[in-house]
């Protein structure tokens, strides 16, 4: 495909999605169907005219991945409700660090016995397919600051964490390979890539979160006349976070997540204010940004509330552009038995008893343990998993059959969470007065 053609393409397709919003919105599908669906008839699994080659374009996928996760990670991450407390954020963490353990091995195992892969390759698949996507699962995550449905919370927080955590579990599948140093009985795995590498991402994430939080408010207060640009702000954090982090060694999507995570908990502070948005859809910035002001009443401006529209913007167009990749990627061969059988294993399987085992002893509700073993959507994060591995020297022969299973596994991902996310939450949030709130 010309260079002309693939922008006719897309901004049609920019075109299209502009005009019909309100129409999608009615529909039983999600819009990423529709550029997967439009990816397979321009690429090689139709009509042929446009193939993207993930080996061979692998530094350009792990770019394009890395900066829609970072954007995405950043954007759940502003939403998280205010006050954070253990009591609330227990499900997440458990969903980020037991499930993801239990998925990894699950899948690991699959791939092991039944596929014939090396175990090495089987853990890192295990750990390319464990962690939920940020990207395109927004339509049963946390839809702006000031919901609090507690399904939506768990599986946003669950998102903004495991796509750090998984790296760990990568590392391991690579070391295992022969790709990266474990140590000793995989001492220095531990100490470092688990150990040293979430705890410094997770620091440094907060630390410098909260730190923009309270310049943002004080160049503010100390000077009303100063204007700041929020947008070039959330993004120079991001940019810095995630810098730092990859220099000192630590999990940079961590970082992120828990720097947008502490930016906004730290001028809500600030704010003083001591209950958080109404659960309700808002549209309105002001609204947005100081939920109890008075029409005619200006609230503070915040850098957590003024970036994150502009965020949501970006993470809509890495949605269009990277879902069409998916598609241009697939040939009719791909559909192999060996690959849907994989995914329906993960979806059907691994997922439900993951969340299960990890929510033994909790309290929250079997609604929830359902939906949340259901809405267990694969995408962008395991793309770029996959293209970091392939970046660091994993073999021709084994990269070509992880991306025709990952891809395929993200695929269907999009097609039966896609169509089935509506109807479920809907018959859900019929039932959501009966669950408690977080």
């Amino acid at each position: 495909m010309t260079n002309a053609l693939w922008f006719l393409l897309v901004g049609g397709l920019l075109l299209t999605r502009g005009f019909t919003s309100s129409l999608l919105r009615r529909l039983p599908v999600t819009p990423a169907i529709i550029y997967l669906t439009v990816g397979l008839l321009v690429g090689p699994t139709v009509f042929n005219v446009f193939h993207f080659n993930p080996l061979k374009d692998s530094a350009l996928l792990r770019a394009l991945t890395e900066v829609a996760v970072l954007i995405s990670l950043f954007s759940a991450g502003i939403k998280m409700p205010v006050p954070a407390s253990f009591a609330r954020w227990r499900t997440p963490i458990l969903l980020a660090s037991v499930s993801m353990a239990v998925s990894v091995g699950m899948v690991a195992a699959f791939a092991y016995y039944l596929l014939g892969l090396p175990l090495g390759a089987g853990v890192l698949l295990g750990a390319i397919l464990a962690p939920t996507d940020p990207v395109l699962a927004t339509d049963v995550q946390i839809r702006h600051p000031g919901d609090r449905d507690q399904l939506r919370f768990t599986l946003t927080c669950e998102a903004g964490m495991n796509d750090g955590s998984a790296f760990p579990f990568v590392m391991l599948g690579m070391g295992l390979l022969g790709l990266h140093d474990l140590g000793d009985f995989g001492l220095r795995w531990a100490l470092v890539d688990v150990l040293w590498a979430t705890v410094a991402g997770i620091t440094i994430g907060v630390i410098s979160g909260a730190a923009l939080g309270r310049l943002g408010w004080k160049l503010r207060s100390e000077s009303p006349e100063h204007k700041l640009m929020d947008d070039f702000l959330g993004l120079g954090l991001i940019g810095v976070v995630y810098g730092l982090s990859v220099l000192v060694n630590a999990w940079g999507f961590l970082a992120v997540f828990f720097a947008a995570v502490a930016l906004r908990q730290t001028e809500r502070k600030l704010a003083g204010a001591r209950q958080d948005f109404p659960d309700r859809p808002q549209t309105d910035r002001r609204i947005l940004e100081a939920p109890n002001a008075s029409p005619d009443k200006e609230p503070p401006s915040t850098v957590s509330g003024g970036s994150l529209i502009f965020k949501e913007h970006l993470e809509r167009l890495s949605e269009l552009m990277l879902v069409l990749l998916i598609g241009g990627t697939l040939f009719l061969d791909s559909w192999s038995w060996r690959a849907v059988g994989l995914a329906l294993f993960l979806f059907m399987v691994a997922r439900p008893v993951s969340v299960l085992a990890s929510l033994l002893g909790t309290r929250t509700s079997w609604p929830i343990r359902g939906m949340v073993g259901w809405f267990g959507v694969r995408g962008i994060g395991s793309l770029y998993y996959l293209m970091y591995a392939i970046q660091h020297g994993l073999p021709e022969d084994l990269a070509l059959d992880l991306i025709q299973l990952t891809l395929i596994a993200v695929s269907l991902s999009i097609l039966v969470h896609g169509t089935s996310v509506k109807p479920l939450m809907s018959r859900f949030w019929r039932h959501r007065k009966h669950l408690p709130t977080p």
